[in-house]
């Protein structure tokens, strides 16, 4: 962090992260991680993004933890177990340019999978959220993105947004915990964690008011955006500094 702009920059980043991810359930580490990786590097930009969608999750499952179906997400949460510390030790020990290309990628084509709302038959059922979950836990732990997956499941699965949303959010708190559990939260300074910690209570506030006030597919459509903008500009970052 080099002073005082970077760490506004960064508790701007959160703060639209925790928007996001307030408003739909997930989505946080779609907008936020290539910002964060771009701002404070690989490492502390995935360990950072865990802290904050783990929280996010956990404030919103306050109000929806009895709407979640654990038979459902049991499949998917021991899955994302086994393949966390796989991705922990990618996130340790791939170089920083294979890193950002990587994470570029799967942002990016994460959007467009997202966006398509492809049907894959491969992924129903328990074996379609076994699947699911292993990719989800990889992704998450290496490059803070295990959202997607999780995600195509769902719609494979025919979830409403209602169901979809306490689901997501228990996942998230279960798969982020496990991913900081494997690699430690990241080292910041405190002003810079009490930015954090700001921007994502007000983001948090904002995405509540904003999800009873924005149509669905506008908000949809932004997110979407956002994200690929940040997937396509941390992938030329990663190709250029090869």
């Amino acid at each position: 962090m080099n002073g005082w702009a970077d760490a506004l920059a960064l508790a701007g980043i959160v703060l639209a992260g925790s928007t996001v991810q307030r408003m739909s359930g997930m989505g946080f580490a779609l907008v936020a991680v290539p910002a964060l990786v771009l701002l404070i590097g690989p490492t502390h930009g995935v360990a950072l993004a865990n802290c904050a969608s783990g929280v996010i999750s956990a404030v919103g499952l306050i109000d929806t933890w009895r709407q979640v179906r654990l038979a459902a997400m049991a499949p998917l949460v021991v899955a994302a177990a086994c393949t966390v510390p796989a991705g922990t030790w990618a996130l340790r020990h791939v170089p920083e340019p294979d890193l950002l290309t990587g994470m570029g990628l799967l942002v990016t084509v994460s959007v467009a999978v997202i966006a398509s709302g492809v049907r894959v038959p491969a992924l129903r059922g328990r074996g379609g959220a076994v699947t699911a979950g292993a990719a989800s836990g990889f992704m998450n732990a290496s490059a803070g993105v295990g959202g997607p997956a999780v995600s195509l499941y769902a719609v494979n699965a025919e979830w409403t947004v209602a169901e979809f949303v306490p689901n997501a959010q228990f996942y998230g708190v279960v798969v982020n915990a496990l991913s900081l559990g494997a690699k430690g939260v990241p080292h910041l300074s405190t002003p810079v964690w009490a930015l954090a910690g700001a921007g994502m209570a007000v983001g948090t506030l904002a995405g509540r008011v904003l999800a009873a006030r924005v149509p669905e597919r506008w908000a949809r459509l932004t997110i979407l955006l956002l994200a690929l903008t940040g997937g396509l500009t941390t992938l030329v970052k990663g190709i250029g500094e090869w």
